[in-house]
């Protein structure tokens, strides 16, 4: 009597429900990839037996979990990472290893990227030039301080009117606007993060094209002269408007050097060197005297205000002090058979024998899909495709209850023959 073969199926049909409810009840879980209950049927034959057997029902092949790309929706929280395409976040839980499609991060007390089981971020660490390294680990943000830059460099580009006549008032002294034609000022920065003001004098000399130059920080000669008569550099141009000379020196370099300037704050003496061909270098053309650059590459102390991630995963830090600094990369790992993937709840899985060992790389090479940052990976069950699956995994446990039905009354039947 086909008793057992209906039970089997009311088993297999109870067993498609249960992974349709599960995928149900995950509908609106983050990262989360549904899964499908596969069968395969059963014969009570051996290997050379009857072409006439008949079967004994159906058991549970395999429940496998389809990861196909969910909608990618966006978030305000930053550390909202979303891959679009293949590949995982990688876990680390005291040194054990998972994976994730779902990348809702936070930090936590330390200072560490984790997700809502505390389980910390993986990336590919940077140095502290920024520079990215083969070193992974956790990814940090270290709410400290910054340690300050001394300026050491200081573009200038400039244009001075070659129509100008030298001052009416000589010697030059900063003191008396009448000792020199033009200025320009920006801020320096020492040792201890403490900001300075340094001006740069122009005063045009008594030769064509020629003009003198004097550096003064927080009003003192950068030389070291008390008063008048200062210390002058000497910049000759040549007649396209072109800076020839400094000082007799043919251009290149083209640089002033400034050294041993004393602060008097206890910050260690500043060596400035001023260069006038940079990007944007000085020249004197018969035009007004305007500044095209003027920068320095020193800073004050910052702590960190906010970061960035890019679509390869580059996490990019913002300071207080207007720098930024790259502190890692986001890393994701493939493996060639996702399905053999061991669920570990939370979102999760395990490396396995079947799944193959991680193939890690960064956002973008190789097979690996792209970051999102801002946005989370919805789930990619398909509500209506799961209610269609329910009605038909429901029919199929009513049929099969109904074959126990046929199947006891013809026993009875049997049993009451006489």
């Amino acid at each position: 009597m086909p008793f057992r073969s209906a039970l089997s199926g009311i088993n297999a049909a109870s067993e498609e429900l249960k992974v349709i409810g599960n995928n149900i009840a995950n509908a609106g879980t983050t990262g989360f990839k549904q899964s499908r209950a596969e069968f395969a049927d059963v014969y009570a034959a051996t290997e050379g037996g009857s072409s006439n057997s008949i079967g004994a029902g159906v058991r549970l092949a395999a429940v496998t979990q389809q990861f196909g790309q969910g909608n990618i929706g966006f978030t305000d929280n930053k550390l909202d990472l979303a891959i679009n395409g293949r590949g995982f976040f990688i876990l680390d839980e005291n040194g054990t290893r998972s994976y994730t499609r779902s990348g809702s991060f936070q930090v936590d007390r330390d200072g560490y990227v984790v997700n809502n089981a505390n389980q910390k971020l993986i990336v590919n660490n940077a140095d502290e030039q920024g520079n990215i390294t083969g070193a992974v680990g956790p990814l940090r943000l270290d709410n400290a301080n910054i340690q300050p830059n001394a300026t050491d460099m200081i573009d200038v580009g400039v244009n001075l009117d070659s129509s100008q006549s030298p001052p009416t008032t000589a010697p030059f002294d900063p003191e008396v606007p009448n000792s020199f034609n033009h200025s320009t000022s920006l801020t320096i920065y020492d040792s201890l993060g403490t900001a300075h003001l340094a001006t740069m004098y122009y005063v045009k000399g008594a030769q064509p094209n020629e003009w003198q130059t004097y550096l003064f920080v927080d009003g003192k000669d950068a030389r070291g002269a008390q008063q008048p008569p200062y210390s002058a550099d000497t910049l000759m141009f040549d007649g396209a408007g072109a800076l020839a000379s400094i000082n007799g020196t043919p251009v290149p370099p083209g640089t002033i050097q400034y050294d041993n300037i004393q602060i008097g704050n206890g910050a260690d003496p500043l060596n400035l060197t001023v260069n006038l061909l940079s990007a944007t270098p000085i020249t004197q053309f018969g035009s007004r005297f305007n500044v095209s650059s003027l920068k320095q590459n020193g800073f004050t102390s910052g702590r960190l205000s906010g970061f960035d991630i890019n679509d390869q995963g580059i996490i990019k830090a913002r300071y207080s002090n207007g720098q930024s600094k790259v502190i890692g990369q986001v890393s994701l790992a493939d493996f060639k058979n996702p399905q053999g993937l061991r669920p570990l709840g939370d979102t999760s899985w395990a490396e396995s024998y079947s799944s193959g060992p991680a193939l890690v790389g960064t956002p973008g090479s190789g097979s690996l899909g792209v970051l999102q940052s801002g946005a989370l990976e919805n789930s990619n069950v398909n509500l209506t495709e799961q209610l269609v699956n329910m009605i038909h995994a429901q029919r199929n446990f009513q049929a099969n209850a109904q074959m126990i039905s046929t199947a006891d009354t013809i026993t009875q039947t049997v049993i009451n023959i006489r």
